[in-house]
C-alpha cells in the first residue's frame, strides 16, 4: 500500500509515519531525507543534486523523480511507502503516478491530518526539551513535575528550538495551506483522500488513519 502523509509541521507526520513503518513494515520517504542520502551515497541523480545545492539552484522536479525512483527500486514489491513532503504542485503528483506506474505500483490513500491552527500554534510554542537527556516538556500539557528540573534526570538545563515561535508556526501553517492547495483536488476527484482530526493523542490519530487505510 503506497499512500501520501500531508499535514502542516507540528501535526504529528512523523510520529504517524513512524508508527506505520512499525506496525506495517512501510517506509516513509521524505524527499529532503532522499536528497541528502543521495547525494551522500554519491549516486548519479545524487551527483546532480549537489552541484545545483552546491549552486544555491532549486532541485528541479526531474531530479527528485529519478532519486524516488532509485529508492524505489531499492525496495521489494510487498514494501508499502508513506510519501512525506511529496508531492508539492500539481506537476510532482502527474509524476509521482507515472513513477509508480512504472514499477505496477499505484497511491492507495491520501491522508491529510487536519489541524485547529490556533491550537497547533499552542502545541508548539509551549515545548521544550531537557538540554542533558532530552525528555520532551510543555508548558500548558506536559510541566516537569518539579519546576525548573527535569523529571528524567533532575537536569536544570532546557531548550526551546529558537523556530518554535507564533510567528514562524503561522508562516509554515501559510505555505503548507499554499503547497497542498494544488494537489489535493486531483486526490479527491479520484476519491482516495481520507481526512482525519490530527489535534488528538498520537493513539487515537493512529486509530483513525488506520480505519481510514481500511477503507
Amino acid at each position: 500500500m503506497d499512500i501520501i502523509l500531508l499535514g502542516p509541521p507540528g501535526a504529528g507526520k512523523g510520529t504517524q509515519a513512524s508508527r506505520l513503518e512499525d506496525e506495517h513494515g512501510m517506509v516513509q520517504l521524505s524527499t529532503g531525507d532522499m536528497l541528502r542520502a543521495a547525494v551522500k551515497a554519491g549516486t548519479e541523480v545524487g551527483l546532480q543534486a549537489k552541484a545545483l545545492m552546491d549552486a544555491g539552484a532549486l532541485v528541479p522536479d526531474e531530479v527528485v523523480s529519478g532519486i524516488i525512483g532509485d529508492r524505489l527500486d531499492e525496495l521489494g514489491p510487498e514494501q508499502g511507502v508513506i510519501f512525506d513532503g511529496y508531492p508539492r504542485t500539481a506537476a510532482q503528483a502527474e509524476s509521482l503516478d507515472e513513477i509508480l506506474a512504472e514499477r505496477g505500483r499505484a497511491l492507495a490513500h491520501v491522508i491529510e491530518l487536519e489541524v485547529d491552527e490556533d491550537a497547533l500554534v499552542e502545541r508548539i510554542v509551549g515545548r521544550f526539551t531537557c538540554g542533558k537527556c532530552g525528555e520532551g516538556y510543555h508548558d500548558t500539557f506536559k510541566k516537569p513535575a518539579k519546576e525548573g528540573v527535569c523529571d528524567v534526570c533532575g537536569s536544570t538545563d532546557f531548550k526551546r528550538r529558537p523556530d518554535d515561535n507564533e510567528n514562524t508556526v503561522r508562516t509554515r501553517m501559510q505555505e503548507y495551506r499554499a503547497k497542498t492547495a494544488p494537489i489535493l483536488p486531483i486526490y479527491e476527484e479520484r476519491g482516495i483522500v481520507r481526512k482525519v482530526d490530527g489535534m488528538g493523542s498520537m493513539a487515537e490519530v493512529n486509530e483513525a488513519i488506520e480505519a481510514a487505510l481500511s477503507l
